[in-house]
């Protein structure tokens, strides 16, 4: 039988006023909309991953209901994240020609400086994205699949790997965000 996750959500502490959808985009939270999203798959799956991805999910709204610290700093972080790597992507490749306009290297130096600053606010996001995934998963999932009894006890050490997995991807996400940011300084340092 699927989980009922409008119900998880509301009895679950600080969640009562999330709503819970399908959608095609993929599992998440949206903390501006309160709302958890989960694929057709995950929305009604009665597998283990299904639950364990839901659960996770569910996870976050608990954190932002709570005011999770880290949550609520990555929250505001991606917002500026986004901007700030496009505009530090787009001023390494002004930066020369702006030095070379105004003849002053000086000047392309300063640039650079605040592209590479643009590019490390989106590796930071990455870097507190990961303690934010295993307190969802560990703290908040586990026990809600604990507490609720909604997997047999011998499913519990897959459902732990499986929530393992959906927080360590965000380790990916980091490893590939600063060999990105390595990545530009190098380049950085050939044009210099």
């Amino acid at each position: 039988m699927a989980v009922n996750w409008h119900a998880i959500c509301s009895t679950a502490t600080n969640c009562s006023d999330v709503g819970v959808e399908e959608t095609d985009k993929g599992d998440h939270y949206d903390p501006i909309s309160r709302t958890v999203r989960l694929s057709k798959d995950n929305f009604s799956g009665r597998s283990l991953t299904a639950v364990a991805i839901a659960a996770h999910e569910v996870g976050h709204a608990i954190q932002h209901g709570s005011g999770y610290r880290l949550l609520m700093l990555r929250n505001r972080l991606v917002t500026i994240a986004a901007g700030a790597e496009q505009v530090g992507a787009a001023a390494i490749f002004i930066a020369p020609i702006i030095a070379a306009v105004t003849r002053t290297p000086a000047s392309g130096g300063l640039i650079l400086i605040f592209a590479i600053s643009g590019l490390a606010v989106s590796t930071l996001v990455h870097l507190i994205t990961l303690p934010v995934e295993l307190d969802d998963s560990f703290k908040k999932a586990l026990p809600i699949l604990q507490a609720g009894e909604y997997l047999n006890p011998e499913d519990l050490p897959a459902a732990r790997q499986i929530l393992r997995a959906a927080a360590f991807t965000y380790v990916a996400g980091s490893l590939m965000g600063l060999i990105n940011f390595w990545r530009w300084l190098a380049i950085l340092r050939r044009r210099i």
